[in-house]
């Protein structure tokens, strides 16, 4: 197999033989080193990355196919190996997603304000870098060099552990980024460390002392588990439930193409809708003819007691069906009577991440973008557009639906933490302090 030769002529690089203990201690003494790289250094290996990608794409696809022939054995879920699927475009979309990374501003070292407290002694807040991050996912082998490079361009030193089944493309693409590290300077190869074991994921939440946050990336009861049992900070989310509300001011037409574009797309994503809401006034003119669209891409249906009688293609839906992520081909439907009712259903349902209105009333779409509790709420556009490529922030290392630090598809802004920076004159506090005491002019600059 060519994976294997390949990962044996490169053992070195890719290093299986140290211990979790090792490997984050080693990560936080590189990490110190990446909080003091220049944007061009930074840039420097991010560009070596995409090159070692596209120069081995053959190695990188022989490993998926023997990922993939072991999935297939082991009777994995379809969702999971649709994202496990590699292609040559594929690959040449993640070269091309490092160098879109390599090409974003540097979110290190920003000053993001600065306050006179007195004359002569200047407050500024400054970005920096988180430190190490623990990056844990599933299925989907691109999500190595995506994590790998925004953690890099902002700093962090990462340990990755991608799952079972892609454990072979994940050691090529890893060891790529760890030869091209060093192709540029050898201390800094460790930045990049893969774990391989579920053993290993264990002692990795007991790092506290040297791993500073963990992005876990998978199924609800994965991400629970993980928040459950460490110490360190958890960034991410849990479920997709995602919404889509169709209104009755809705141009039916453009309705049907952005709900259809929602579930269709890629079914297995975390941003494809799982329900979708029609409003009473205009069921029997849109789910007749949607619900012939979505049965004939293979969409089982279930829906409320009201929407069955609109087709026949589709069955009663149980209780627990609103709170399901299908990650594929399965649609929730229900009927609502307003825009509140919708409204009503998504923040007690949804789980905080996507949600649609398709309607031409701008007034009520204000009111749904507003009023939707979720990181990412759009107006007449897919769901699919929930994406840190597609916002611009030339990738993602997961979707946050905390409300602390960040929130949504999270690019480089949200691996960078501040700092304050106090520059003064010999200054002491007594002197504001007491009867006599000097006054703080808390000048905005």
């Amino acid at each position: 197999m060519v994976a294997a030769q390949f990962i044996s002529s490169n053992y070195k690089l890719y290093m299986t033989s140290l211990s979790v203990s090792e490997i984050s201690k080693r990560s936080r003494q590189v990490a110190l080193q990446l909080s003091r790289l220049t944007s061009s250094e930074k840039d420097r290996v991010l560009l070596a990355m995409a090159q070692a990608i596209e120069e081995n794409t053959e190695d990188i696809l022989s490993a998926n196919k023997a990922d993939l022939e072991w999935a297939e054995k082991e009777n994995i879920d379809r969702p999971l190996i649709s994202r496990l699927t590699l292609s040559a475009s594929k690959v040449k979309g993640m070269a091309q997603g490092i160098k879109s990374v390599a090409n974003l501003p540097d979110p290190v070292g920003v000053k993001e304000k600065a306050t006179e407290l007195d004359k002569g002694l200047i407050l500024t807040r400054v970005s920096c870098p988180i430190g190490v991050i623990g990056a844990i996912f599933e299925s989907r082998p691109d999500a190595v060099p995506q994590i790998a490079s925004l953690c890099f361009k902002s700093g962090n030193a990462v340990i990755l552990k991608g799952g079972r089944e892609a454990q072979n493309s994940n050691k090529v693409l890893g060891t790529l980024l760890r030869s091209a590290i060093a192709s540029v300077s050898e201390e800094l190869v460790d930045a990049v460390q893969l774990i391989e074991t579920r053993a290993e994921v264990v002692e990795m939440l007991k790092q506290e002392d040297s791993i500073d946050l963990i992005i876990p990336r998978g199924s609800n009861d994965f991400v629970r588990y993980i928040q459950q049992n460490t110490q360190i900070p958890v960034l991410g989310h849990s479920e997709g439930i995602c919404h889509a509300y169709i209104d009755d001011e809705a141009d039916l037409e453009k309705a049907m193409a952005v709900v259809l574009d929602s579930k269709l797309q890629y079914p297995a994503a975390c941003n494809a809708i799982e329900n979708l809401l029609i409003h009473a006034q205009i069921a029997e003119k849109v789910l007749p003819e949607l619900a012939k669209r979505l049965n004939a891409e293979g969409v089982e249906l279930v829906g409320c007691e009201r929407s069955v009688p609109h087709s026949s293609l589709i069955n009663l839906a149980g209780p627990e069906e609103w709170d399901t992520e299908y990650t594929g081909l399965k649609l929730a439907i229900k009927i609502v009577e307003d825009l509140e009712s919708a409204l009503s259903f998504i923040n007690e349902h949804g789980s905080g991440h996507t949600e649609v209105i398709l309607t031409e009333n701008a007034e009520r779409a204000e009111i749904f973008m507003e009023k939707a509790d979720s990181s990412s709420v759009m107006w007449n556009a897919s769901t699919r557009f929930a994406d840190g490529f597609r916002y611009g922030l030339g990738a993602e290392v997961g979707i946050s639906t905390n409300k602390t630090h960040a929130r949504g598809p999270v690019g480089l802004e949200g691996l960078v933490i501040y700092k304050y920076q106090l520059r003064g004159e010999g200054q002491t506090v007594k002197e504001y302090s007491g009867e006599n005491a000097r006054s703080f002019t808390h000048l905005s600059l």
